[in-house]
């Protein structure tokens, strides 16, 4: 009886095989182009098909199983169906499509679509900045409260006007200033991490630590005005504090949209619309470590090499229409690139 039921067996096999092999073996070649290169090197009409070349090699699939077909066939087809999973559901880009996609349009429609916390973002740290500097305007002992006498490195009330301005045209031989600038972005890296990290936390971290870093510039910015330094020490700080201030505006921002999420998740249950929102933040907050580095650059090379006021606040405008058309300006949508 197992005699002539293997013969048979196979019979049914070469017929099933023949009946659909056309469709395994397009699909095959398909995947196998893809494989070589990319996705690229499909026409739409073959991208198409793929999905619906899978499901049917799928049916076979489970058709040959429930029949006992030849384990061969079977295992052909576990593979091809295998490949076809991975094309369907898997990602498909490359390393370099994916930094691509994310400089051009992941990043900046994460940004855009977080312009509410932004502009909240830049509100408390405005509000920071502005109170800071009145008090060091009105009592400047205020100042000690905002910069720390080892950050400041001489730079404070009890410095006269003539040390304050060499730290600004470069005629400070010492590194005083360049000092503080490191240490400036060290600081502001450090807000910009923890605010994102604390954001979970109902926002409140997030808005304090913008208000203390706004706190910490307009108390410094207030000192040089005061003693008639203040357009120089703006172009001193704006010439990388447009891209380094923003960053951390963003990673406010990206805080503030955890933490409201947090405290206000609507329908969804808290985790879930934690999940939710975290997903554009965490790219933004991708984005700003990119920032962040483009702002050390900056500070690095541009402050140090561009000493004429009027050409820091040139280079600061600049950034700063750079940064505005890339992320709100108008962009073609990822279909329309093609």
């Amino acid at each position: 009886m197992t005699d002539t039921a293997s013969p048979a067996r196979l019979l049914r096999s070469q017929r099933f095989r023949r009946e659909r092999e056309a469709d395994w073996a397009r699909l095959e070649r398909l995947l196998d182009r893809v494989e070589k290169g990319s996705v690229a090197r499909l026409t739409d009409d073959e991208i198409l098909a793929v999905p619906v070349l899978y499901r049917s090699t799928l049916s076979a699939l489970s058709v040959a199983r429930e029949t006992s077909l030849d384990q061969g066939l079977i295992d052909y087809l576990e593979t091809l169906s295998a490949r076809a999973y991975f094309f369907v559901y898997g990602a498909r880009a490359t390393l370099q499509d994916r930094v691509i996609g994310f400089f051009r349009i992941d990043w900046p429609a994460a940004v855009a679509g977080l312009w509410r916390e932004t502009l909240a973002s830049a509100a408390l740290m405005a509000f920071g900045a502005v109170v800071a500097a009145w008090l060091v305007t009105v009592e400047p002992e205020w100042f000690y409260a905002f910069v720390p006498a080892d950050l400041a490195g001489g730079r404070n009330p009890a410095a006269s006007t003539e040390t304050l301005r060499a730290t600004l045209d470069g005629t400070d031989t010492g590194d005083g200033l360049s000092v503080f600038a490191a240490y400036l972005f060290t600081h502001n890296a450090q807000v910009a991490i923890l605010a994102f990290a604390l954001g979970f936390a109902l926002c409140v971290p997030t808005a304090m630590l913008m208000i203390y870093n706004g706190a910490t510039v307009g108390a410094f910015v207030a000192l040089f005005a005061s003693r008639g330094l203040g357009v120089e020490i703006g172009g001193w700080l704006l010439i990388h504090g447009v891209t380094e201030l923003f960053a951390v505006i963003l990673a406010g921002a990206a805080g503030l949209k955890i933490g409201w999420a947090v405290a206000f998740p609507g329908d969804r249950d808290r985790r879930d619309a934690a999940v939710r929102a975290g997903r554009p933040a965490a790219v933004a907050m991708g984005g700003v470590v990119v920032m962040l580095f483009i702002a050390g650059l900056l500070e690095g090379f541009g402050r140090q090499l561009i000493e004429d006021t009027v050409v820091r606040y040139a280079v600061a405008a600049c950034t700063g229409l750079i940064w505005a058309a890339y992320f709100y300006g108008p962009r073609r949508r990822a279909s329309d690139a093609r």
